[in-house]
């Protein structure tokens, strides 16, 4: 097993901290310096012709936040029905973006060379939204890449 080299974790100190979901069934983590807050689903406003996995905007305190649907930007299928449960709030670029998400596991402390590549046949995902996997003692950490899945037009 080799560590990732990517972007985001090249150059970033030894110690990893990642705020862990689910989507669907799925583990994923996002760097938590990323991660500006989390907080329960509030009402989100649809709006009309929105890319599908625009879910619509949420007031948080004033501020207009853009809601994506985690489990359409990462190709989820699940047999779990999709009613997420808290909005993942990241800071991203100059605006904040809410990842509806299933539920909120852990803060998780790792290290990036304990992060590995994703294997060659994780061809049921677009697996340009992930940076890596980290083998947990009961499960499978998907690691985020957050510029990549939020950057979608």
């Amino acid at each position: 097993m080799s560590a990732v080299e990517t972007p985001a974790l090249a150059g970033a100190s030894d110690t990893l901290e990642l705020a862990t979901f689910y989507v669907g069934d799925l583990l994923v983590g996002a760097d938590i310096r990323q991660v500006e807050e989390i907080n329960r689903q509030m009402d989100v406003t649809p709006l009309p012709h929105v890319p599908p996995f625009v879910l619509g905007v949420l007031n948080l305190r004033g501020n207009v936040v853009t809601v994506v649907d985690s489990r359409t930007i990462l190709g989820v299928k699940s047999d779990i029905p999709a009613r997420p449960s808290h909005n993942v709030i990241i800071r991203f670029e100059r605006e904040r973006i809410g990842l509806a998400v299933d539920r909120i596991a852990d803060v998780v402390r790792t290290t990036t060379d304990a992060i590995d590549e994703l294997p060659a046949n994780f061809d049921s995902m677009d697996t340009r939204f992930l940076q890596g996997v980290h083998a947990m003692e009961n499960e499978l950490l998907l690691i985020l890449n957050v510029q990549e899945a939020l950057s979608l037009q």
